[in-house]
């Protein structure tokens, strides 16, 4: 049976080991999660299994005291004090790192795999015990069963997302077709002008929308493309939009395909092999499901549809070729894995289910829809039609 080890801390850490993690919070997406507190700038926080501490700026400090969820918040100026007090001149985050673990009784810590070599050997040279966790493991388990609360969150998500979608869908729909190409209000009709429509309504409802997909024709070849220039007529285009909360922080992911016009008999049989796929994976996703399983199933599908996977004439790949999903939350790409890595699922994951088939000459098809897993099957979060012609 396929295990995850959510729980083991990784290379030489136990679960007794305190965590540490020294980060933006804006940016370092465990760092939040632990402490639901958004900073530009990098603070330190200790998790020293009976009381969590944040040691922050002064600049910060009443923010902190105001937002942060943890147990206690320490000032930053303290331990420069003290790291002054001890002869280090100009004390950098090392210093002050040591100091706190000092203060704190500590001689152990575990650390994320990407922790900033700089501090860590700091720390180290004060014989303190810095132990890397697995980069293949979570360094917060808990972040991958989601909370009833965060999946409304992203549930909420998904709606603005969609509406968004919707908008720029409905652009691709108002075009005329001229000449193979599209146009709007006789002018053409770019990737760029529908990525500004779907990027701006996210943005007016509270959602950043960074390298949304608009991609048409050979160009969805790349699943991660962004698209660039006129769009084509007759032709598949990728729409792939993934934002994130302003608010909340969670994200959404979502994929349509669409063709202005009429598809080739070959895009209308790719189109309907990929709803095929992600039809399947519907009915067999639930807790305690291996996730690899199912990947192989959406593999051994697209074969027995004709659709084989390999490299094409210029030494591409061509066919399905990346995984059936990804783990979807702070991040867009995060745990649970979901393509050839073994995986047992668990009630509360969220997932993306985002089949793609890709041949040049031919373009690209895609559809997305993020679900949660459930002990009895899955809930999917969306609600967008699926119409390949519009």
């Amino acid at each position: 049976m396929a295990s995850n080890e959510t729980g083991s801390p990784g290379i030489g850490a136990t679960e007794r080991d305190a965590r540490v993690i020294v980060a933006a919070s804006s940016k370092n997406m465990n760092l939040y999660y632990a402490t639901r507190f958004v900073a530009g700038d990098p603070f330190i926080f200790v998790d020293r299994g009976d009381r969590t501490y944040m040691i922050v700026s002064d600049l910060e400090i009443g923010r902190a005291r105001a937002e942060a969820e943890v147990d206690e918040i320490l000032s930053l100026s303290l331990f420069r004090s003290r790291a002054l007090a001890r002869g280090v001149e100009s004390p950098q985050t090392g210093d002050l790192l040591v100091e706190v673990l000092g203060e704190l009784g500590l001689e152990r810590i575990a650390v994320p795999h990407d922790f900033p070599l700089g501090i860590a050997d700091r720390v180290r040279a004060a014989q303190i015990d810095v132990i890397p966790h697995a980069a293949d493991r979570p360094f917060l388990p808990e972040r991958v069963i989601k909370s009833e609360e965060e999946i409304d969150w992203m549930r909420t998500a998904m709606r603005a997302n969609e509406k968004a979608l919707r908008k720029g869908i409905e652009t691709i729909a108002a075009a005329t077709i001229d000449g193979g190409w599209l146009s709007l209000e006789g002018e053409p009709l770019t990737a760029g002008d529908v990525r500004a429509v779907i990027n701006t309504d996210l943005f007016v409802n509270g959602y950043l929308a960074t390298r949304t997909i608009v991609a048409g024709g050979d160009q969805g070849c790349d699943p991660h493309a962004a698209g660039t220039g006129r769009l084509p007529a007759h032709k598949p285009i990728i729409i792939d939009v993934f934002p994130r909360s302003m608010a909340t922080r969670y994200c959404a992911d979502m994929t349509r395909t669409v063709v202005r016009g009429r598809a080739t008999p070959r895009v209308r049989a790719m189109y309907d092999a990929v709803r095929g796929a992600q039809s399947l994976v519907f009915e067999s996703l639930r807790a305690g499901v291996d996730g690899s399983s199912v990947h192989a199933k959406v593999e051994e599908f697209f074969v027995r549809g004709g659709f084989e996977t390999g490299r094409d004439d210029r030494g591409g790949m061509k066919g399905f070729f990346h995984g059936t999903g990804h783990g979807l939350g702070l991040e867009i790409h995060e745990l649970p894995a979901f393509g050839k890595k073994p995986y047992l699922f668990e009630s509360g994951m969220v997932v993306t289910v985002e089949p793609g088939l890709y041949y040049p000459s031919e373009g690209g098809v895609r559809i997305e829809d993020v679900v949660v897993i459930r002990d009895e099957g899955v809930e999917n979060l969306c609600t967008l039609e699926k119409r390949l012609e519009i």
